[in-house]
């Protein structure tokens, strides 16, 4: 297979895999735009040179838009294949880029989210472990950190207090988002539209800076945020995932 880096310099022609439809639909030029901005803060983004969900991207440990500490690594925000592109090796092909990439560039390791039963918006436990990944921490709600160090007197990766136990004294429903998952452009509003109809207490937080991201009392980051404190709950997660 061969892997296309998306940059500043080719991103407007290149199709960005989770979101595949033309630069005028909400899901790509909102993630479109958040790559944009990341690429000076050492994102990468390699994907398959054909259409579909195959790519991995990663970013410096300290920039990246989640609750942890990994001093010295790199975090990979999304390693996607899916559909026709399974069971090649694709998977690992992605992951060792990264893993060389990321050593040339001095890092101590890799880190990524997963939790102990494998989710549709979070790496495969399964997998990780096969690659020599190991949990490093993990949240009250189950997401775990995991992590692949480079050497052995590696310190291990941990979530921020806000991570690792999600909290807000808020009533009601409340999601916080952010623009790096795309799907989050087109579905955001209608939950916001259903729970209205539904007459369920909830409101929407748009995390629109890294520091900010770093700081929300939830570990998930790149995909969706959620606080479930009230009644009516279930029936928007079965929306939502």
């Amino acid at each position: 297979m061969e892997y296309i880096r998306v940059t500043n310099e080719n991103i407007e022609k290149e199709h960005i895999c989770c979101a595949i439809s033309n630069n005028h639909d909400i899901q790509v030029s909102s993630k479109k735009s958040w790559l944009k901005e990341r690429f000076d803060d050492g994102l990468v983004f390699l994907k398959s040179e054909q259409r579909g969900k195959c790519f991995i991207e990663y970013i410096p440990a300290e920039n990246t838009w989640n609750p942890i500490v990994a001093d010295g690594y790199m975090y990979i925000d999304c390693l996607w294949v899916a559909g026709s592109f399974k069971g090649h090796g694709y998977s690992t092909e992605l992951l060792n880029a990264c893993i060389e990439d990321s050593k040339n560039k001095g890092k101590k390791g890799l880190c990524i989210l997963s939790a102990a039963k494998k989710k549709p918006f979070l790496a495969d436990p399964k997998f990780l472990k096969y690659k020599g990944f190991a949990i490093s921490d993990e949240a009250d709600n189950g997401i775990q950190l995991w992590h692949l160090p480079f050497t052995e007197n590696a310190l291990p990766p941990n979530f921020k207090e806000c991570g690792k136990h999600p909290h807000t004294d808020e009533m009601g429903y409340v999601l916080y988002y952010t623009s790096q998952c795309p799907f989050n452009a087109k579905y955001v509003p209608v939950i916001e539209n259903i729970a209205k109809e539904k007459s369920i207490k909830f409101k929407s937080i748009h995390l629109q800076s890294k520091e900010d991201a770093q700081n929300a009392p939830t570990p998930i980051g790149s995909v969706k945020k959620f606080v479930f404190l009230e009644e009516n709950v279930s029936f928007l997660v079965r929306i939502l995932i």
